[in-house]
């Protein structure tokens, strides 16, 4: 199928606009590849000191020519996602050593929930631990002693993290390696209904902690297609994982051999062979392109239009919030998964998960075909689903149809015409909403507005029976100069209620709203923040604002409102605690959610 004129043009314009950067950054990669892994040129007591540790590996470091495998692992036991980690050291150094090769862990990364911290101090270095695991995996491959690398990453920040690190170090090859979901427990709707009825003080704690239990049971990814699932998705579209790998769960011997043969496959590509792919070649304009298309057919986590803006920085690749927009309006939505629906992605996975999906895409002209992958390939062969055949895993043709249009639908048939993401602009500045869960019927609220300065002062107005007519729920001073830019997703309950009794409501901030946005429309990421003197600083309750998803505007409708002198808060109850005072050179530094929310500058 030829490729879809528009997609054409919407890349085009991303090559040129990113010439400059891009080629300078190719050329770094260029020199770094010349100059190849120190461990060579390393005094006899760097090189001991290198080796110290790798055990029966230590002779075959010093004096042969193996290739060196560089572990960047995320592991802990306090995140489900990333508790199967913990093996994965054991399994990939055997693995590499019968293949004559060696391999040591590089580095640790942090990984923090989101989830644990949802509506806590914590949650204010959420964003900036993404930034902090890039430096971390920076860290840890410096030592230069490794001819390729694997990424051990899930979770929301962590996976744009490892994918910054990894083209920091875009002359080696590296391969990403997931864990895989848990499997289902208790529905997320269930849930959801349960959080509901808490928030409405129908129940008790108990009855919500066992149904959360219930929901996050074991180890893997939350089953919801929030950021983490994303992020796994868009490793597939993007060519950074094997084949099919995304949604395996852990604990099988299939999990085990996908991660065994990840490793092979990452040491493979490295410069001491004659397939030599590294991360600069595989993570281009297009690989890019097709990780927002994949983004928008799936209805994916909004988190995503900052961390694909900086993940593309980093390799010298601009992308602004009109290219995801533009994209949006192209690209079907094909997929209903929790949020957008009652399915998990367990269910997203056997009725042909992201196999079929591409298929269709390629079918349908609406994904480039041509990128360069870790699978030694273009994207048809993602097409493709991995199974066992004599204890090794092999590749055989995924489904080319639906097993459950309820859940997947084809291009040409799909649940709706557009993607699941749009930018929004207007007299109150840029933001994004996800409208892939929001009923047609509130894509467009036009009310008065309230305003708070954090989420807990919304949450004491809903108690107090103050938000019971149509509403613009504000909540400014969240962007990521201010505190960090946490997620309000504790907001969800309280404004699903207040829809449900059939006000009309809204949310408006510079804050996140999280990969779980729900049928609730939030126009969220809102830039120029409020400390900055954004047009949000400057609203009162009562101005009129009118949120339009269909038309992507987002008014200010009360005159008058942008002569007013800007409000401002006092946030210094936000910069100390939970570790918060370590993070004030980041606050300082950090630039805007449309490019990015990164400390690392343009």
């Amino acid at each position: 199928m030829t490729l879809h004129p528009k997609l054409t043009e919407i890349t085009d314009r991303i090559v040129a606009r990113s010439a400059d950067t891009r080629g300078a950054y190719l050329d770094r990669m260029d020199q770094a590849r010349r100059k190849g892994p120190s461990r060579g040129h390393l005094s006899c007591s760097g090189q001991a000191h290198a080796y110290a540790g790798a055990g029966p590996d230590q002779d075959k470091l010093a004096t042969g020519q193996q290739g060196n495998l560089g572990i960047v692992t995320a592991y802990n036991d306090m995140l489900s996602a990333h508790q199967p980690y913990e093996r994965y050291p054991t399994l990939i150094r055997d693995a590499i050593r019968a293949a004559g090769g060696t391999a040591q862990v590089a580095g640790g990364v942090p990984a923090m929930c989101d989830g644990v911290t949802q509506g806590e101090a914590g949650m204010e270095l959420s964003l900036f631990s993404r930034d902090v695991i890039a430096m971390a995996a920076g860290v840890a491959l410096s030592h230069a002693t490794f001819d390729a690398a694997v990424f051990l990453g899930v979770c929301d920040k962590i996976v744009p993290g490892l994918v910054i690190a990894a083209q920091v170090f875009g002359h080696l090859p590296a391969v990403f390696i997931p864990a895989g979901p848990m499997t289902s427990g208790l529905s997320n709707d269930e849930k959801s209904k349960v959080r509901q009825k808490f928030a409405a003080g129908e129940c008790g704690r108990d009855e919500l902690m066992r149904a959360e239990m219930a929901a996050y049971h074991g180890p893997g990814t939350c089953t919801f297609y929030g950021t983490a699932n994303t992020n796994q998705m868009l490793m597939e579209f993007m060519g950074l994982h094997l084949p099919g790998t995304s949604f395996i769960n852990p604990g099988n011997d299939l999990r085990d051999a996908l991660t065994v043969e990840s490793a092979r496959r990452a040491l493979s590509l490295s410069d001491l062979g004659n397939t030599y792919t590294p991360v600069c070649d595989i993570l281009n304009e297009k690989a890019f392109v097709n990780g927002i298309v994949g983004l928008m057919a799936t209805g994916g986590s909004t988190n995503l239009l900052i961390h694909l803006v900086a993940m593309a920085r980093a390799g010298g690749i601009v992308l602004d919030w009109q290219d995801f927009s533009e994209v949006s309006d192209l690209v079907p939505l094909m997929a209903r998964v929790y949020p957008n629906g009652l399915a998990d992605v367990n269910h997203f996975h056997a009725a042909g998960g992201l196999g079929y999906m591409i298929g269709q895409l390629l079918d349908a002209g609406l994904l480039h075909p041509d990128t360069s992958t870790v699978a030694g390939g273009g994207l048809s062969l993602y097409t493709q689903e991995p199974f066992l055949k004599d204890g090794t895993v092999a590749w055989r043709e995924g489904t080319r149809q639906s097993l459950n249009d309820k859940i997947l639908r084809p291009a040409s048939d799909p649940f709706q015409s557009s993607g699941g993401l749009r930018r929004l602009a207007g007299n109150l500045g840029t933001g994004v909403i996800k409208i892939s869960a929001v009923a047609q019927e509130h894509q467009v609220v036009e009310a008065p507005v309230r305003v708070f300065h954090d989420q807990d002062a919304v949450k004491a107005a809903f108690k107090a029976g103050e938000l019971t007519d149509d509403v613009i729920v504000v909540v400014r001073f969240q962007g990521p100069k201010a505190n960090g830019m946490p997620e309000l997703h504790s907001l969800t309950p309280l404004l699903g209620i207040c829809q449900g009794r059939g006000q009309k409501v809204a949310l408006v901030t510079d804050g996140r709203m999280s990969g779980a946005s729900g049928k609730v429309p939030a126009a969220i990421h809102v830039c120029p923040e409020a400390l900055d003197g954004g047009p949000i600083a400057k609203l009162r309750d009562g101005d009129m604002l009118r949120v339009d998803a269909r038309a992507g505007t987002l008014e200010i409708l009360t005159e008058g409102v942008l002569d007013r002198p800007a409000e401002t808060a006092d946030l210094t109850g936000n910069h100390y605690g939970t570790g918060r005072e370590l993070f004030t050179a980041f606050r300082a530094a950090v630039g805007a959610a449309d490019s990015g929310a990164s400390v690392f500058g343009s």
